[in-house]
């Protein structure tokens, strides 16, 4: 970047504007930015790419895998869930998790290719 890598006017394409502007009224840009969000930390980065590994895991196994408590665990994945990031069940006294579908997959393997290419150019 240069030292002038700011416009020195107001709007250059009004009309670039104006249509962006319309497309983001009928997007949930709000709910993309939530779920980006809660991907973003990384424990619950580190849960989404286990589950990206294995098609479902424990709470239990979950917790070894990232190196936190089960409680710690659990209070990450109620975060991804909420989101519609992971899906759970019960079995007797077992709760299982899975990715919700396979496009939080895509997000994740694509984020992780980009920053492979970012730490080769960068």
């Amino acid at each position: 970047m240069t030292q002038k890598d700011t416009c020195e006017v107001f709007c250059y394409n009004q009309e670039k504007v104006e249509q962006v502007q319309q497309d983001l009224e009928e997007v949930d840009i709000k709910g993309t930015a939530m779920l980006l969000k809660a991907i973003a930390d990384e424990k619950r980065a580190k849960i989404v790419y286990a589950l990206c590994q294995e098609e479902e895991l424990c709470v239990c196994d979950l917790a070894n895998i990232i190196g936190a408590t089960v409680a710690t665990t659990s209070h990450h994945l109620r975060t991804l869930y909420k989101q519609g990031v992971v899906r759970y069940r019960k079995e007797h006294k077992l709760a299982f998790y899975s990715l919700d579908d396979d496009h939080i997959k895509q997000i994740m393997l694509v984020a992780i290719e980009h920053q492979k290419e970012v730490m080769v150019s960068g």
